[in-house]
């Protein structure tokens, strides 16, 4: 795996948590509350919560600071102890942790691959060159999307992490039960004893930054569906208005059309109109009344989608017959 020159100062702590079966709701709310705790705090850049999924079976909480140290003062502080002393009815099992220094979050909804290893310090040089063929050899898979490592952070962690990204779940499987993997597995055996986590980060990427590029939480699935929702329906709809003098056979149109769609909800929709809109509904401040911000939210939701429904009513009945 090649390693990166990384000059961004920036922290970032993955951890992964099981919970116990009935607790769901109660853990994802406690979890909330203390990531608004956790903005409090000095260099905080945001937070996020990826729900297990079939590639991801545990609940991944990420943290990012702008710097080691303030994510140390965080993770080591008070007030995070108290919401684990309170969290520790939900937990099942010791949950893991990864930190990181440098780096950014990918832009594409990516599925990620956590890997530590622990290196004796006569043997970095043999890992590195070890690291640097096996990343050769996954790009060579389909798929593959880049990978970063990151050496251990002194007082911290005393682990090194690797992340290696691919497109789809299956692209990564592919990878993981290959021979040529478990050939390098085998040529790096003393390298072996590591730990292996996958991150699913579906849809992320229309979410995760605001207007300014500023990282920051992605919004709960509900409302992530919610959101997607209210940019795709006039997003498809006056794509199909614009299409139609076209006269294009339905397989092509859609085709067409999703191509367009696609394009227009991740570079303008989501970012412009969507995110921009519904911004304080997507991320309620943490002091704020929350469950007022929501009803508000989707009464706004309703009553915006409905003036859509009638727009397109009397454009398409009124003003213009489809061909």
């Amino acid at each position: 795996m090649d390693v990166e020159k990384l000059t961004d100062s920036a922290a970032t702590v993955i951890i992964g948590q099981k919970i116990l079966v009935g607790f769901e709701k109660a853990f994802q709310t406690w979890q909330e509350d203390l990531n608004a705790a956790a903005s409090g705090y000095e260099g905080f850049l945001g937070a996020e919560i990826d729900l297990p999924t079939a590639v991801q079976p545990e609940w991944v909480v990420i943290y990012r600071f702008d710097s080691v140290p303030h994510l140390q003062a965080w993770i080591n502080s008070a007030t995070r102890q108290e919401f684990l002393d309170r969290g520790q009815q939900y937990f099942d099992g010791p949950a893991t942790q990864q930190v990181i220094s440098g780096g950014a979050r990918p832009s594409d909804p990516l599925v990620t691959v956590v890997v530590t290893h622990r290196v004796n310090h006569d043997s970095v040089a043999g890992f590195l060159a070890w690291q640097t063929n096996l990343s050769r050899e996954e790009a060579k898979f389909d798929g593959f999307r880049g990978s970063e490592l990151f050496r251990p952070i002194e007082g911290v962690q005393d682990e090194w992490t690797a992340l290696y990204r691919f497109d789809t779940a299956a692209h990564l499987a592919t990878w993981l039960t290959s021979k040529r993997r478990r050939e390098l597995l085998a040529e790096g055996e003393k390298f072996s004893d590591f730990e292996l986590r996958t991150i699913d980060n579906s849809f992320g990427s229309w979410f995760a930054f605001d207007e300014n590029g500023t990282e920051r939480a992605a919004p709960s699935d509900t409302k992530t569906a919610i959101a997607i929702w209210v940019g795709l329906y006039p997003t498809v709809v006056l794509l199909t208005l614009a299409l139609s003098p076209l006269k294009m056979p339905l397989w092509l149109g859609l085709l067409i059309g999703n191509l367009l769609s696609s394009f227009v909800m991740s570079f303008f929709t989501m970012p412009y109109y969507v995110n921009r809109l519904l911004r304080r509904w997507l991320w309620p401040p943490p002091d704020g009344a929350t469950a007022k911000t929501n009803v508000v939210g989707i009464v706004g939701i309703a009553a915006l989608m409905l003036a859509w429904v009638v727009f397109f009513y009397v454009v398409t009945t009124q003003l213009w017959t489809l061909p």
